[in-house]
């Protein structure tokens, strides 16, 4: 049984490894979510490359989970945060970036699409820039991976994690990609387990990639269950899901706008799978409430991006968020439970 088991996930690697055309399947760990990958990072790359006087680049729309733990890395080391500023629309300002990125520059990390404006980041221009300054790229892909086609090898990135929730599989298992080169060099995050080839009260060798990133018992189960989780969207089509995505998306756009007092934050010209907004002077937890009584599910709050809240001037938003299972009629409905919202509260 165990050996059944072993296969199966070692399995799992592989079907992400081809899910996000990554080269080797060995460059694929298996942590417990985006945040851990992140973390992880911020200890086996930042300790060891990250001194006093350098720099971390970050977005002003991260998610805490890709600011706290590099905010931890500079105080530890004396590294400094820096912000690339976003325009009023939601984007990137990119000309800001190609001043940022400088041969202090020894992390940038970046979020491929926004959880709070849905902004698709243009990642390869923003890797291209890193790499002629010889610094790294992290990309947190938390929100693209469920909604578009990952290709590692053209976007080139160094390193790319996400979260197998939110690819319609299991909590507490995620990917964390790193190039062989980088994840070769660096130390191991924890030790014990199968991370080890040889232990000696001396000295202890460290095993193969990806296991030197793997200690202790894996979480067996959500490998393989993301492992089907992937093959599942690989069935659907990932084109097929983000192209009809894309057609919610313009739906609910039209229909969202049509609302009196409803104003959508942010106007990015490339926007994937989720709309935010603020109705009138109405709390977005009062929205989601009167929603919910309808029976419909949207995310009320500042979605663990204050920072990127404090930019756009607001202390919270709703947000309905679009899959592949979702349909127009789904947002015909969310209209309508919006306007009985406004019928609520004046």
């Amino acid at each position: 049984m165990r050996e059944v088991a072993t296969e199966a996930y070692e399995n799992a690697q592989t079907r992400v490894a081809r899910f996000i055309n990554a080269p080797h399947q060995s460059e694929i760990a298996f942590v417990r979510g985006t945040t851990e990958a992140i973390n992880l990072m911020t200890h086996i790359y930042g300790l060891a490359y990250v001194h006093e006087g350098d720099d971390i680049l970050i977005t002003t729309m991260e998610h805490h989970s890709n600011i706290v733990p590099w905010q931890l890395l500079c105080e530890q080391t004396g590294a400094k945060l820096r912000v690339i500023p976003i325009t009023d629309e939601g984007e990137l300002v990119m000309d800001d970036l190609e001043q940022l990125i400088t041969h202090r520059t020894k992390m940038v990390a970046v979020v491929h699409v926004s959880n709070v404006l849905g902004t698709v980041n243009p990642v390869k221009r923003i890797i291209e820039l890193a790499h002629a300054q010889g610094a790294p790229v992290l990309v947190d892909g938390a929100q693209a991976a469920p909604h578009m086609k990952v290709d590692i090898q053209d976007l080139d990135c160094d390193f790319y994690a996400f979260s197998g929730h939110k690819l319609f599989g299991p909590t507490g298992i995620g990917v964390l990609y790193g190039k062989s080169k980088w994840l070769d060099a660096m130390p191991p995050y924890q030790g014990g387990g199968d991370m080890i080839s040889s232990v000696s009260f001396e000295k202890t060798t460290y095993n193969v990639l990806p296991y030197k990133f793997e200690a202790g018992t894996p979480h067996v189960a959500g490998g393989i269950g993301l492992g089907v989780a992937i093959d599942y969207v690989e069935s659907l089509g990932i084109e097929a899901v983000a192209a009809y995505e894309h057609e919610l998306l313009a739906h609910a756009t039209r229909v969202l706008s049509e609302i009196p007092g409803l104003r959508i934050i942010g106007d990015p010209k490339d926007r994937a799978s989720l709309l935010s907004f603020v109705l009138g002077d109405i709390h977005a937890h009062d929205v989601g409430t009167v929603l919910d009584q309808h029976g419909v599910a949207i995310r009320a709050g500042h979605h663990c991006a204050m920072p990127l809240m404090r930019r756009l001037g607001l202390a919270a938003t709703a947000r309905a968020s679009f899959a592949f299972y979702n349909t127009a009629e789904e947002i015909d409905e969310l209209a309508k439970a919006l306007d009985d919202v406004l019928e609520v509260f004046g």
